[in-house]
């Protein structure tokens, strides 16, 4: 048996805490489940079990609006016949309950149309090192140190000189985790912690009004940006989208903001997916080894980041994960893939498995980033004369079938170098191959999301203004 660490090791003495972190009683359910599934029939079977822990507050105007908690564990249970499968999952399992599950899930796989493509990961695939990504945090907020966050954050920004009102600050906190149990012997678990603070701001009135937000989100609450600066970050941008203009229609250098920059990464990462290569519903299906950037790009996806947003150290199959570059030197090198996809296309699994307990392993990525360019964001902007930089996004008009892109935007326009006034109601458009060819990144990475980039400038979008 491959078995990970217990997640519970010596994090907390408090008895209730402690029990949040101890996953061995999903553990045992989970290799129950597998072992009555092999007992009713199956051929090969794996169970997940599922722990969600999360407590939430929103103020706004200094007073409590919402304070909700929620905690749950689920199971999922998959079974293969043959190459028949099926997937039932409960929140219940009690009595008799986990022979029965089973039972009814081999019946369900034995009516199930056959797929040649199904099965659990290779054996010789599986993790079997388990290294401590530092994902929990053992000190567990309380609804009052929420509270205080979420008001410190609000009364920051409603001290910025402009805004007008509040609209609402939170602070959350969660543990989520899963366990893994095939009937190929594998066992892991793994258990993370999120925290988060955000805050909306709010400057005029009437149709005069603007917002503008800022939020911060890590495993680990040392890890968070301050409530303080959260909430003057959030005030500030407010304020400098006030009396927003309109442009007129035309083809110029756009600059993305670190915000939303990450948004380009994600629409590679969409397409790069190993169910639309299958499917063929990708604009990059024939382009597995082609120049599709600048040799200075590097786009990486690292499930094994310390503290990372989404890392784990094994997939939902069990299999063992890497760090990868998707993009190395402008070239794209991979497809991501869990084990049907890669059978389908005639490849290994890249170990980017995710799954739910209601559904078969499907791919996904993990930490995402855009490597960091050289030049400064100033520097980056320094010779647009006429330019558009982005600082927020609306809508999803991109076509993944055919890489047209198409969103609603709003932000700044840039003069002689220079970002000036506020920008709103624009679209910007061109075709991923275009923006991917042009990407220029500059050197102000951060790691604050699941998908961080520098400051991006690609030439030759068309702003649709008035």
């Amino acid at each position: 048996m491959i078995s990970s660490p217990s997640a519970a090791s010596a994090l907390s003495s408090d008895a209730a805490t402690s029990d949040l972190f101890d996953q061995s009683a999903l553990s045992t359910l989970a290799q129950r489940l597998v072992e009555a599934a092999r007992r009713a029939g199956a051929d090969a079977a794996d169970a997940v079990a599922v722990r969600g822990i999360s407590q939430g507050v929103e103020v706004r105007d200094g007073r409590v609006q919402e304070s909700e908690r929620s905690e749950g564990d689920d199971v999922g249970l998959r079974v293969l016949v043959g190459q028949r499968q099926a997937v039932v999952s409960t929140n219940d399992v009690s009595g008799d309950g986990v022979a029965k599950l089973a039972e009814r899930a081999v019946a369900m796989a034995r009516v199930a149309p056959d797929d040649k493509y199904v099965g659990l990961a290779d054996p010789s695939l599986l993790a079997r090192d388990f290294p401590d990504l530092d994902l929990l945090d053992p000190k567990v907020p309380s609804t009052s140190e929420l509270e205080r966050r979420a008001c410190a954050a609000e009364a920051a920004a409603l001290a910025v000189k402009g805004v007008t009102k509040s609209g609402g600050a939170s602070a959350s906190a969660g543990i989520g985790g899963m366990v893994l149990v095939t009937s190929t012997g594998f066992h892991g678990s793994y258990l993370r912690s999120s925290q988060g603070i955000s805050m909306t701001a709010i400057t005029g009135d009437g149709t005069g009004m603007e917002r503008d937000y800022d939020y911060t989100t890590a495993p680990h609450a040392s890890d968070l940006a301050s409530p303080e600066s959260v909430g003057r970050k959030a005030g500030e941008r407010t304020v400098a989208r006030a009396n927003p203009r309109k442009v007129e229609t035309c083809k110029v250098p756009v600059v993305f903001d670190p915000r939303v920059s990450g948004s380009l990464v994600g629409h590679l990462v969409g397409a790069v997916n190993g169910a639309s290569i299958a499917r063929k519903t990708s604009f990059l299906k024939d382009r597995l080894g082609q120049q599709l950037f600048a040799k200075n790009i590097r786009i990486i996806d690292d499930p094994l980041r310390v503290r990372g947003l989404r890392s784990q150290s094994f997939d939902a199959e069990g299999v063992k994960v890497r760090k990868l570059a998707i993009i190395d030197e402008g070239v794209l090198t991979s497809w991501l893939l869990d084990s049907a996809t890669g059978r389908e296309l005639g490849l290994a699994t890249t170990g980017h498995a995710h799954r739910g307990v209601s559904s078969s392993p499907s791919p996904g990525p993990y930490n995402l980033h855009l490597e960091a360019g050289e030049p400064t964001p100033a520097e980056l902007i320094a010779d647009i004369k006429q330019g558009f930089y982005v600082t927020d996004l609306i809508g999803s008009g991109v076509n993944g079938v055919t890489g047209d892109y198409s969103r609603g935007a709003s932000g700044f326009w840039i003069e002689n170098g220079e970002i000036t006034y506020a920008v709103s109601e624009v679209t910007i458009a061109g075709h991923l191959f275009e923006i991917f060819k042009s990407m220029a990144p500059a050197n102000d990475l951060e790691f604050r999301y699941g998908v961080n980039a520098p400051t991006v400038r690609i030439e030759g979008l068309t702003v649709g203004g008035r």
